[in-house]
């Protein structure tokens, strides 16, 4: 028997919202699960990619996340892994880094054997990159075996990859396939195997309603797949759907009724009622203690009813979302990246796109159309995309860190490993 923690689109390093505790909460999440692994004596952690949010994180995220690790390696407990589409990088990858310092397996066509089970690994691969793809594995001698893999799979909501397409033609007869990148939790069987994705492990949008957790996998006869949850951040929803002459007081009449403390505060307006300026309610939430406040009015106000008020309190928000809509190629987003969210001074950064884009060119003089129609940042990603598509809130890894590509504690990503 073997019995491992299936877990997946950690994200650490996300700093939702721009709030420094948002950023803590993801690395804290990752931090539960490897130590309810280490208190249930697990077989392995297998995680399913976006172990970062982004490709460039920064130091302190990935040495918190080193430290995480080492109680894993202390405890004597395999972690096994894949790259998510989030923290690709065209060369070494940040997997590779903590491979080379004995606190991770990075999986792959060979297998890695835990008890009797063989676990395979194939990192996220964009869309533009599927046809043809070979689904080669070495063989294995153990009893039972599972590919670990990234991406939004049929048939499941939204799947842009066949699942019973890889199960069909693998070398390999899989008994399950353990999938991230969708950030709602489920199971299917498929050609008599399990696949099922685990979920994240913290809200990355205001549309994950559901307590976050993880799976706990079990091979034996059969595939046991059971669910545990993690103590996360408090999201505040709160719905509210105004009658005619109802506006800004019932709206916080609503709010008020709820225990706001150190909480992340969703509010959801419909209906009829008076326009209602979103800044009014989330003030209103922070004097009573909310965390963070976010207001989203659904009904459609004319401009004559609309009060103007401008809000410049997260506009690196703003331009992520209209950077996911562009459709980006994953060049285009190291492009991106370098302009509005890199270490490069302003002074050089026209000096440091042209060396950029030589140098793509150099490489392969069709990277940029090769890559068209991928987003290595997110290419599931939508705005208009329910949860169930993994990330429609979480900001594509051009921007995480704010436009001055630094913490505020000046933290610097690991730049030989760029």
């Amino acid at each position: 028997m073997t019995r491992v923690i299936h877990t997946g689109d950690t994200h650490v390093g996300y700093q939702q919202y721009n709030v420094p505790d948002r950023r803590d909460d993801f690395l804290d999440a990752f931090r539960q699960v490897i130590r309810d692994a280490i208190a249930d004596d697990a077989d392995a952690v297998v995680h399913a990619g976006d172990l970062f949010h982004d490709r460039r994180p920064a130091l302190a995220d990935i040495m918190g996340t080193l430290t995480v690790l080492e109680e894993l390696s202390e405890a004597d407990i395999p972690f096994l892994a894949v790259v998510g589409n989030h923290e690709a990088k065209r060369d070494a990858q940040w997997l590779d880094l903590y491979e080379s310092l004995g606190l991770a397996t990075r999986l792959n066509d060979e297998p890695t054997v835990i008890g009797d089970t063989a676990f395979y690994g194939l990192d996220f691969v964009p869309r533009s990159q599927r046809e043809g793809l070979d689904y080669d594995f070495a063989p294995h001698d153990a009893d039972s075996a599972a590919l670990v893999t990234h991406g939004l799979f049929q048939p499941f909501d939204y799947g842009d990859w066949d699942a019973e397409e890889i199960l069909t033609e693998s070398s390999v007869e899989f008994d399950a396939m353990l999938l991230g990148d969708n950030h709602d939790p489920g199971k299917q069987q498929v050609e008599d195997a399990w696949i099922t994705y685990c979920g994240s492990t913290e809200r990355a949008s205001a549309s994950e309603r559901e307590d976050r957790g993880y799976n706990i996998v079990t091979f034996d006869d059969e595939v046991r797949i059971t669910r545990r949850g993690l103590d996360t951040r408090e999201f505040v929803f709160v719905d509210v759907e105004l009658g005619p002459a109802e506006g800004v007081e019932r709206v916080r009449s609503r709010v008020g009724q709820h225990d706001l403390e150190d909480a992340v505060v969703i509010v959801s307006i419909s209906g009829d009622g008076d326009p209602v300026t979103p800044a009014s309610v989330e003030s209103f939430a922070l004097d009573r203690g909310a965390l963070v406040a976010r207001v989203t009015d659904h009904r459609e106000i004319t401009p004559e009813e609309q009060e103007t008020e401008i809000s410049f309190a997260d506009p690196d928000d703003a331009v992520n979302e209209r950077v996911r809509d562009l459709g980006l190629s994953e060049a285009a987003h190291d492009i991106d990246e370098t302009i509005r969210a890199s270490k490069v001074a302003d002074a050089n950064v026209k000096d440091e796109v042209e060396r950029h884009v030589r140098e793509l060119l150099s490489e392969d003089v069709d990277a940029l159309a090769d890559e068209a129609d991928a987003s290595a940042a997110d290419e599931a990603d939508g705005t208009d995309v329910p949860a169930s598509t993994a990330e429609d809130d979480t900001d594509d890894g051009a921007a995480v860190n704010e436009a001055d590509g630094s913490d505020d504690d000046g933290q610097a990503s690991v730049e030989e490993f760029l």
